[in-house]
């Protein structure tokens, strides 16, 4: 009597099968990858936004105190150093394109792999509290 011996197929997985699984894979991640860009982008304009408004913060209690958004005291110190002012994940610079003694406009302009987010380009703020664009608040 003969002995049973192993099947004759080796088991394992076929060229078909490891295509499937990789196709299904590249579907998965060309969903995700989008929604995950979005998503940094988002996080990124959300950090700009804070920065505004903690400037603007500033810049309304130095008008607070003093009666002028651009006080400077006898060392010649500005209320905001805009010098080298940026949001802090360094993906918008933050300037004061019109900043007077009675008004300012604060701009987060972006830069970087932030610098394709066009639809928000620049973020602005007033001494009024209006917002620009609409869409990005």
């Amino acid at each position: 009597m003969r002995r049973m011996t192993r099947a004759k197929y080796a088991s394992g997985f076929t060229l078909i099968e490891l295509m499937i699984a990789v196709a299904v894979i590249a579907i998965l991640a060309s969903i995700a990858y989008p929604s995950y860009t979005n998503y940094i982008q988002e996080a990124r304009r959300t950090d700009a936004k804070a920065t505004l408004m903690e400037v603007a913060g500033q810049l309304e209690r130095c008008y607070t105190v003093t009666g002028d958004y651009r006080y400077r005291n006898a060392d010649e110190d500005d209320c905001v150093d805009f010098t080298d002012l940026e949001s802090d994940e360094r993906f918008y610079d933050i300037a004061a394109p019109t900043l007077t003694a009675s008004a300012f406009t604060l701009s987060a302009d972006p830069k970087q792999a932030q610098a394709s987010d066009t639809d928000c380009d620049p973020i602005r703020v007033t001494h009024q509290g209006i917002r620009t664009p609409d869409a990005c608040w």
